[in-house]
């Protein structure tokens, strides 16, 4: 049996709590959460585009031509690969891109669709990048992959300058191509392409006596063959994990395997 003194102190235990207001139900109003806002869902027409998407802070994004194709500009798009085209916040594309037509037609004209200049120069991927991401709202990501691009530009363009001989070899170059002489730091003698080769313009390029041939990877048949120099085919185009500066690894371990060879 309970003392005359516990039975007090547990009275006044609930006094104390009637009038505080106090129960076991918290019934405090739960703290609002944090709105999620999602990011641009995008849709690139070749890995070009789409790894420009990806630099600027994109992550969800779809590709349209698979990076398997030779030359991505001349895929030919299935209906079933432009049904992504109508959940797009963005749809990129190049001006040459064969089926550019196709994601107009698939876009509606609904003002999602943007044009991205393709080229792998320092100034152009800044450019582009910047310009993705304010659209995107991603201008802090971009920031840091552009700082990272930057290093590792530096270090690359530097490696492979480091192994070129004396006398530095010139070099003929596809069209496309030419800024990559700019990354070895080599003379161009002469350009080519896109048009086919003729047999004039093949005289010409081989009386320059180019060390190097600096051909375009995508495009294997429009590369001459020049007696005495060495091919080096070049990519512009990302693999399927759209990383922009795996296309500048890639380049500068062809360009110092020939420069040393």
């Amino acid at each position: 049996m309970r003392s005359f003194r516990a039975v007090a102190l547990a009275a006044l235990a609930l006094m104390s709590l009637s009038a505080t207001g106090c129960t076991s139900t918290d019934t405090r109003t739960p703290a609002a959460a944090a709105p999620v806002t999602a990011g641009p869902k995008v849709v690139a027409s070749t890995t070009w585009a789409g790894a420009l998407a990806k630099a600027a802070g994109a992550r969800d994004i779809t590709v349209i031509a698979p990076p398997s194709v030779q030359h991505p500009p001349d895929y030919d798009p299935r209906p079933s690969d432009l049904t992504a085209v109508a959940g797009a916040t963005h749809v990129l594309y190049a001006e040459f891109d064969g089926f550019a037509a196709k994601l107009k037609e698939a876009a509606g004209g609904d003002g999602k669709l943007v044009t991205v200049a393709l080229e792998n120069t320092p100034a152009r991927i800044r450019s582009e990048v910047t310009r993705l991401a304010a659209m995107f709202g991603t201008q802090a990501a971009a920031g840091t992959w552009l700082t990272s691009f930057d290093a590792e530009y530096a270090k690359l363009s530097g490696g492979v300058q480091a192994a070129r001989p004396s006398p530095a070899p010139t070099a003929v170059t596809h069209a496309f191509l030419g800024y990559w002489a700019d990354f070895a730091g080599l003379k161009v003698t002469g350009s080519y392409g896109p048009q086919p080769v003729s047999a004039g313009q093949l005289s010409a390029l081989t009386a320059t006596e180019p060390g190097l041939v600096l051909a375009n990877a995508h495009l294997p048949s429009g590369n001459p063959e020049i007696s005495g120099a060495t091919r080096v085919d070049l990519v512009n185009y990302p693999e399927e994990d759209l990383d922009l500066l795996g296309v500048f690894r890639a380049n500068a371990a062809s360009l110092t395997t020939a420069l040393r060879g």
